[in-house]
């Protein structure tokens, strides 16, 4: 049973939204999956054409739709889908489908679709499916492309004919490429998903059919760039964007910090992001005992068992925060931390919380993960072990490095989202320019 909601936005980086719930108008639609029948409110009931949930909205000249295959929630950490597509969805509608969810507590398919009300023009599909039929990849992909198919031609009445289809999860690729007839593929390649634990084993596989089709593939990092290019020649290297004003008001005297990290013996040494397999929790540990001070972790985990954390008294692991909160924890912080592991799951990360921590103004301590040594050795303190990551952080707290923070200033300044976006379109534009052209002398 597919339901329509219309849903406050939150940005809610750091923890799960509850639901709330539908209002009259979303209450107005339904769709039955299986029955492949869509009924509208009751004085539409007779229309012989399916009511588009974006109305009578017009295109902005220039636009196209977007059809968005994430393997990561809308409503889970704010980070670089959101970031991007929230940006874009000003010039483009956008349809966010979030990857299907086995469940044994549904027998069919069941599908949810709403309105994101801070940004009318994104739509969120996310479905369950059978737990007893997860197995089954080819049915998989194509209920996952039926259940589509029928939202585009019922729901959405026809507002993503010749989309652009833009992927984060390489496991939609045979359900979706070269289906509905898009006018182009992105590939946003954020992680080397094959990496990260749990990782389906066919992933590899469809992530080279992925960039053998894309027509322009977008790469989260220099060291992923690498990988990328050489599968697909029209691949760039765009790392991650910041909201200089929104953390930079960490540095306002302003903002109050709060109330449970405001009393915690100082300094802080502090740490905002997704608590998963990628962090050193030894590290932590060892962190811990060597300071009179606090180690703060905020943020949700994943992936990972609470119960297997290190547990101190002076270590706080926190859970999750709203993005709004973000900065005032991170004023709290002496010291901003990127405690990663090195390990298989870290050896193609570019943090995004590397810029955001920089915006903040405040030192920053970093093991030596490859792609922030190339970028930001000259603003981050590098540590390549152990104890001198502990040594770097305790100095950092007692005498900030100043030019380090202003250069971390300045490139927070000079990397906003919005800079990135604009280039991310002209690549798009350009990609589907060459399409027009090959059509042309194909013709």
């Amino acid at each position: 049973m597919l339901r329509f909601q219309a849903k406050p936005f939150r940005a809610n980086t750091y923890r799960v939204v509850r639901r709330r719930g539908t209002t009259a108008r979303a209450a107005a639609c339904e769709f039955t999956a299986n029955d492949m029948e869509y009924s509208a409110a009751k004085d539409r009931a007779n229309q012989s054409q399916p009511v588009s949930l974006f109305g009578t909205r017009r295109r902005q000249r220039g636009s196209y739709p977007i059809i968005v295959h994430s393997h990561l929630g809308w409503d889970w950490v704010w980070q670089r889908p959101q970031q991007f597509l929230s940006r874009l969805s000003k010039k483009h509608r956008v349809l966010f489908i979030e990857g299907p969810v086995p469940s044994s507590e549904v027998k069919r398919t069941e599908q949810t679709l709403r309105e994101v009300s801070d940004f009318p023009n994104i739509v969120v599909l996310q479905m369950k499916m059978a737990k007893s039929r997860w197995s089954n990849a080819a049915w998989v992909d194509a209920e996952r492309r039926r259940v589509v198919e029928s939202v585009l031609s019922g729901p959405l009445g026809g507002s993503f004919q010749s989309p652009v289809q833009w992927f984060y999860d390489p496991m939609a690729v045979t359900a979706f490429a070269g289906h509905l007839n898009e006018r182009a593929i992105v590939y946003d390649c954020m992680d080397e998903l094959s990496l990260f634990r749990g990782a389906p084993p066919e992933l590899v596989r469809r992530e080279r059919e992925l960039l053998a089709l894309a027509d322009v593939v977008f790469a989260g990092g220099p060291k992923i760039w690498e990988a990328k290019r050489t599968l697909n020649a029209n691949c760039f290297s765009f790392g991650c964007g910041v909201d200089k004003d929104h953390f930079g008001r960490a540095r306002g005297p302003e903002l109050a910090l709060p109330a449970d990290v405001a009393e915690l013996p100082r300094p802080i040494f502090g740490y905002i992001g997704v608590v998963d397999e990628r962090l050193d929790y030894e590290l932590l540990g060892k962190l811990a005992d060597a300071t009179t001070g606090s180690v703060v972790m905020v943020g949700p985990s994943i992936k990972v068992n609470p119960a297997t954390f290190p547990q101190r008294g002076n270590l706080h692991w926190l859970g999750g925060r709203d993005y709004a909160g973000l900065p005032a924890y991170a004023k709290s912080f002496d010291v901003c931390l990127m405690p990663f592991a090195m390990n298989e799951a870290t050896r193609f990360i570019n943090p995004t919380k590397a810029l955001e921590y920089m915006a903040t103004g405040r030192p920053i301590v970093s093991t030596p993960v490859q792609d922030v040594v190339r970028q930001f050795s000259d603003v981050v303190a590098i540590a390549k072990d152990h104890e001198e990551f502990i040594n770097e952080c305790k100095r950092s707290a007692r005498r900030p490095n100043r030019a380090r923070i202003t250069r971390g200033l300045t490139l927070a300044q000079r990397n906003s989202w919005e800079l990135i976006v604009r280039q991310l379109e002209q690549h798009i534009d350009e990609a589907l320019a060459s399409k027009r052209i090959l059509s042309s002398n194909a013709a």
